[in-house]
């Protein structure tokens, strides 16, 4: 019979154990060992279920205490010499600097993970970088898995895809110019593994899905030659997120065993890979989507798999996700609050699971027996397309209503500048923050007191009330010039959107890793996007009746909810972005209307949706930039509007971030030490700027003079009367006594840049 594999699992736990684990861990309550052994219990769960599930080709490797780049720089030994000690393994104590930062240094950049919501952190190489193996974790989950009885195949980041991933600290050579160092770690590895029983080795070379130059393949068939002569593992090519496009045929010629393509997101490279693959290799079809959580149609994938099976026999055929699950869910069928029909529409990882099994199954019986064993799936598949809850006559008008002039503004930057100003009275280098401020732990069991019924809603209210004005204090005392509420009564910057509009549903534990311990629960956007009310309004006009200083009203941008969420696939996305870009016009305009003088719209995933390949790129940002136009530039030209985005790289799409017209745009910058704005200078980007100047990933609190530091940085770059200075993010994650110091220097750091300048 045919086989199944999955490329990789969800690691955080079903009930976020890791995440747990690691907070713990970090504040000194549990040791190293009990840190490992509540790791290693998801490992196994998440091989036993596989197992029990009829999954054939289990993964080892694919777990992560923090992010699976961070541990393949730690495997190869590439380790920044703020962090090194004379070529020591990393203990666990500096593994974690490097992901978050310590009192003496500073971390590794983060930045998505190709186009997904994940973060990675950015391996930091230089000229002089001395790779060494360091092949402890590999081979110790690899052995803890055969001693549960499991042969796994190791998962790896393929050598030329981890070069491409990272960036070159010091020097000038490009990272691949190091390949010929790092190939020797990976053959040392692959017989270590080899020796330790493996049979088959994943290596993932996933930026074969970006455009690559004719060099960079020529240094990928050299990795591989090499991979495979030193080495008598099968080696298993894995892609995904795209197609291998224009450089197909030459991937498919590397002497690897198997090539695992991703056919959700570019189907149409199937029958160009079976006319290219050779008669000794074979093909893993990634059929079931690793990406979204919707059931797949069994029987159209049936239709599509057969001919190959005929083509190749069972024997050079594999099934599997497109990719890890890494990014779905653990199990569906624990959302019970989830409307049954809905819920007969959503497949998180076990159900995904489940699919492979059934469509294996499917696939050795004859077609009667075919058409029984997948009734159920073809019933929902039905249901889901002919629900009366999906689609909307009303959105659909809204839609035909839009027009041109919705898009703009009245007047350009330069007039609404000066209206702004008059009206804000703000001084040079104004001070503010991104939104969010700490979640602490008396917000969450409010919230969670609420949900359950043990505090009604006027009490809940009053809780809320008094915390915004509470934050609102805090910041009058720190001196803050434009002032946010704090978003106490917001759980998520996406779900709290989503549960005040028709269209969604929110999972009870669907929750995917951002990134270490931060944990996400993306709401599932099944149908057609409308407002029924006001969702942010009242808690803005409570911060505003708290301070004579403006407030801002903060809003999460249509693009953003589209990207953060599980989206429906039935429809273009573009349509489905509009949608929710009308809803949030309508937010805006009531923020407007109640009086707020400044309104953010955040759209720190605009950058993360762009396609892989730059042909692709253009429709995209077309209508995203429109769509944030839309959900905007309804307001007057006194009504100051404010964007954030974050761990972008900015170079190639300036253009299109200066159309969004945004009056004021803040990024992440302070981990690349303002090196982002090299960009907006180049550009000479017309608006204002608020570079990250205070890194809110880390728990470090970056002093006075390394603030002042960044802003001098920063208007070597850019124009003073451009720049505002804020933090590189939201402040949700951090605690307030991080959060206090933090916010005090960097007040302080912009009075010192103020009368610096007046004293010269």
């Amino acid at each position: 019979m045919i086989q199944t594999a999955v490329l990789g699992f969800p690691r955080i736990g079903p009930d976020r154990e890791l995440k747990r684990a690691l907070e713990q861990h970090w504040a000194g309550r549990i040791t190293d060992q009990e840190l490992e052994d509540a790791a290693s219990s998801i490992r196994r769960s998440n091989l036993t279920g596989a197992a029990a599930a009829g999954i054939d080709i289990l993964p080892s490797n694919d777990f992560s205490l923090y992010d699976h780049v961070l541990d393949t720089a730690v495997m190869v030994g590439a380790i920044p010499k703020r962090f090194a000690t004379d070529g020591e393994a990393v203990d666990r104590g500096r593994y974690f600097a490097l992901a978050r930062g310590n009192a003496s240094a500073p971390p590794l950049e983060m930045t998505k993970w190709l186009d997904t919501n994940y973060h990675y952190l950015v391996p930091e190489l230089s000229e002089d970088t001395l790779f060494r193996l360091d092949a402890r974790k590999p081979l110790r989950e690899f052995r803890e898995a055969l001693d549960w009885g499991f042969q796994t195949r190791p998962v790896l980041l393929g050598p030329v895809s981890f070069l491409l991933l990272a960036k070159m600290h010091q020097g000038r050579r490009e990272t691949l110019a190091l390949l010929d160092q790092l190939l020797p770690v990976y053959a040392e590895l692959l017989s270590e593994l080899s020796h330790a029983g493996a049979t088959e080795v994943q290596i993932d070379e996933p930026c074969l899905v970006r455009d690559l130059t004719e060099d960079a393949i020529g240094e990928l068939e050299r990795s591989w030659a090499r991979m495979a002569a030193s080495s008598s593992l099968e080696l298993v090519l894995t892609t995904y997120f795209g197609g291998l496009g224009r450089w197909l045929n030459r991937v498919l010629a590397l002497p690897a065993a198997e090539f695992h393509l991703d056919l959700v997101r570019d189907p149409a490279q199937l029958e160009p890979a079976l006319a290219s693959l050779r008669s000794d290799a074979r093909l893993s079809l990634g059929i079931i989507d690793g990406r979204n959580v919707w059931i797949t149609d069994l029987e159209t994938v049936v239709t599509k798999v057969e001919p190959v099976i005929e083509r190749l026999g069972e024997s050079r055929v594999r099934l599997g996700p497109s990719c890890s699950l890494l990014h779905v869910p653990y199990s569906a069928a624990r959302e019970a609050a989830i409307e049954p029909q809905v819920r007969s529409w959503l497949a998180f990882g076990a159900e995904k699971l489940g699919e492979l099994d059934l469509l294996k199954r499917a696939l050795g019986m004859d077609s009667s027996a075919r058409h029984q064993v997948l009734a159920a799936n073809r019933e929902a598949i039905l249901a889901r397309r002919q629900s009366e809850r999906v689609n909307s006559a009303h959105v659909a008008q809204q839609l035909e209503a839009v027009a041109p002039d919705h898009l703009t503004r009245r007047s350009d930057y330069a007039q609404r500048s000066k209206a702004q100003a008059k009206i804000l009275e703000l001084p040079e280098l104004p001070t503010t923050t991104i939104g969010s401020f700490p979640q602490t732990q008396e917000i969450r069991e409010a919230r969670q007191r609420a949900r359950q019924g043990e505090l009604d809603a006027d009490g809940y209210d009053a809780f809320l009330r008094d915390e915004i004005a509470a934050v609102i204090r805090r910041q009058e005392e720190m001196g803050l010039d434009v002032l946010v509420h704090g978003e106490a009564e917001r759980n998520d910057m996406v779900e709290y959107f989503a549960e005040h509009l028709n269209g969604f549903v929110v999972s009870a534990y669907g929750w995917v890793q951002s990134y270490g311990s931060r944990c996400v629960k993306p709401p599932i956007l099944y149908g057609d996007v409308d407002r029924p009310a006001p969702m942010t309004v009242r808690w803005w006009e409570h911060a505003q009746r708290c301070t004579p200083k403006p407030v801002k009203g903060m809003l999460t941008g249509p693009v953003t909810i589209l990207q953060w969420s599980f989206v429906r696939d039935d429809q273009p996305r573009s349509v489905t972005c509009q949608q929710i870009a009308l809803a949030v016009r309508s937010e805006t305009l009531d923020l407007e209307r109640a009086g707020a003088k400044v309104i953010q719209i955040d759209e720190p995933a605009l950058r993360e949706g762009l396609p892989l390949r730059a042909t692709e790129q253009d429709p995209y940002l077309r209508w995203a930039i429109d769509c944030f136009r839309l959900a905007a530039n309804g307001v007057a030209d006194i009504t100051q509007l404010h964007t954030h985005m974050c761990y972008s790289e900015f170079n190639e799409i300036l253009e299109h971030i200066a159309r969004l017209d945004a009056d004021v745009i803040s990024i992440e910058a302070s981990r690349s030490q303002m090196e982002l704005l090299d960009a907006f200078q180049d550009f000479r980007y017309p608006n204002g700027i608020g570079p990250g100047v205070y890194d809110i990933h880390s728990p470090r609190v970056p002093s006075v003079d390394e603030i002042v530091h960044l802003i001098r940085q920063a208007e070597q770059r850019i124009p003073r009367e451009q720049l505002w200075v804020n933090p590189d993010c939201g402040l949700k994650t951090r605690r307030w006594e991080q959060v206090t110091p933090a916010l005090a220097h960097l007040v302080e750091a912009a009075r010192h840049c103020r009368a610096d300048s007046a004293g010269r």
